[in-house]
């Protein structure tokens, strides 16, 4: 799972493993925000409504939940015990309280990566070249980024830290961790001797 602030390029960095890293496939979480211009639909988001969402939270569907900017968010509980059944990788765009929840529900099989940017100012920078919020909504980004970046230091949740401040160097990074988590022996063994 890979987490980060608002404008840390978490996206970037997931898209780009997703295209450089055979075998490995996303979690696509539920929203009740609606989509920005270039989202689709079960591609980057599902969409729902609220009450759908709710509906779906009662009946155990979400392995986490959150709410983030006056909106929710959750992972489906279905794809990740389809993959960990088959002994597939999934990669999960989460945020600290997801990756908390998801710590708890799979222990070991989870892997934990925060991503940062090289600075608060480089993290001001890219939420306003964005031109996606207004003045409120960038400081409270900001402000929910700082809080991120200090609980990624809890004992326990996170196993690494990237920071993104090439975003080839940082892809890299990534893809190092993916690949060094695959021959982890508890892995290899599954794999090889299962």
């Amino acid at each position: 799972m890979v987490s980060a602030p608002s404008g840390g390029g978490k996206t970037t960095l997931v898209q780009r493993a997703l295209e450089a890293e055979p075998g490995l496939t996303l979690s696509v979480s539920c929203t009740t925000r609606p989509p920005r211009p270039s989202e689709i639909d079960g591609r980057d988001y599902h969409f729902v409504s609220r009450e759908d969402f709710e509906k779906r939270r009662g009946v155990g569907a979400f392995v986490e939940s959150a709410e983030v900017f006056d909106h929710a968010y959750a992972t489906p509980r279905e794809p990740l015990d389809a993959a960990i059944a088959e002994g597939r990788d999934i990669l999960l765009d989460v945020d600290v309280q997801g990756a908390r929840s998801l710590r708890q529900a799979f222990g070991g099989d989870a892997v934990a990566i925060f991503v940062v940017p090289p600075s608060q100012l480089e993290l001001e920078a890219r939420l306003r070249a964005r031109g996606t919020d207004d003045e409120g909504q960038v400081r409270r980004r900001l402000d929910r980024a700082r809080l991120e970046v200090a609980a990624a230091t809890e004992p326990g949740v996170y196993d690494y830290l990237i920071v993104n401040d090439d975003r080839d160097a940082a892809a890299r990074d990534l893809f190092a961790v993916i690949r060094a988590e695959r021959l982890r022996l508890c892995r290899r063994l599954v794999v090889e001797l299962g």
